[in-house]
């Protein structure tokens, strides 16, 4: 049998080399505040695995995404041991643009700290008299720039953005830069909708694309996962302090409330992440996880 080694590691997913397509497997590794967690939270990763999957399907007349199958039985033999069965896809290899699509239909973290401050989030004037975790009269573009394991990502204008990528793809900057944003704002609206219905609410989410061998924007890495984007539940949702989630948030504020805790979480808070996690999966997609 054939060894892989990831040609990638990120704070959460490896990813192999396959040929003429690629297999990411998501782990059970979780990162607050850019760092990785020392522990594992079981699950986690075909949580992850298996919401984008629903949501690449969901999407899939919106805009092409990089998935061709997340069954371990169409991998090579390497990959269908228990340790991959369910956390892993099979992907289209792709040319992945260097910009974060970050998407804001309510504003709360970062942006409410910023708006209190200036009344702007990431450059972009809003409304007065916002509350905490209101939502926005129509949800913001707010981009970044993709950093190295261990530094931070850079928040950056749409006008950047074009800048970022003419660089790279000379005459097609805006072209691109404007896809980008065209995609995010069409995906969020509309998942964002579908959840709603399900009962959740999607604060925020990032979303990133890559180009075809034909210089196609397509879809890739994660989809709406609990990793990528701030999902509260609709029930009992009011502005004017922070949400209850079904995210990363959870350990975030036990690390804040925790400064000395050296990144090591406690068995209950591990309980709770994934508890919330398959929580969301269900309300979703309508069926346990696997």
């Amino acid at each position: 049998m054939k060894e892989f080694k990831p040609i990638k590691e990120g704070k959460v997913r490896e990813i192999y080399d396959n040929g003429d397509s690629l297999i990411m497997v998501a782990t059970d590794r979780i990162s607050a505040f850019d760092v990785i967690l020392k522990n594992k939270v079981t699950k986690k990763g075909t949580v992850l695995t298996q919401m984008s999957r629903f949501w690449f399907d969901y999407t899939k007349d919106i805009l092409p995404n990089h998935m061709i199958s997340t069954d371990v039985k169409d991998m090579p033999e390497f990959f269908q041991q228990p340790q991959f069965d369910g956390n892993s896809m099979l992907c289209k290899k792709l040319t992945m643009l260097p910009i974060e699509c970050i998407v804001r239909g309510y504003i709360t973290g970062s942006g409410w700290a910023s708006y209190q401050k200036t009344g702007l989030v990431c450059g972009i004037r809003l409304p007065e008299g916002l509350k905490e975790c209101d939502k926005l009269p129509e949800p913001i573009y707010t981009p970044s720039t993709k950093a190295e394991i261990g530094d931070h990502d850079e928040n950056i204008s749409y006008e950047k953005s074009i800048d970022v990528l003419e660089k790279l793809y000379p005459g097609h900057g805006e072209y691109y830069a404007n896809c980008l944003k065209t995609y995010t704002l069409k995906l969020y609206t509309e998942c964002a909708e579908y959840a709603l219905s399900r009962g959740i609410i999607i604060a925020d989410t990032k979303f990133e694309f890559g180009l075809d061998e034909n210089g196609n924007v397509v879809l890739g890495d994660e989809m709406l996962t609990p990793d990528s984007s701030r999902f509260w539940p609709a029930e009992g949702y009011e502005p004017g302090h922070s949400q209850p989630s079904f995210d990363k948030q959870f350990v975030r504020d036990w690390l804040k409330s925790h400064p000395d805790s050296d990144y090591n979480l406690p068995q209950d808070v591990i309980d709770k992440t994934i508890a919330k996690y398959k929580e969301a999966y269900k309300l979703l997609t309508g069926s346990e996880i696997q």
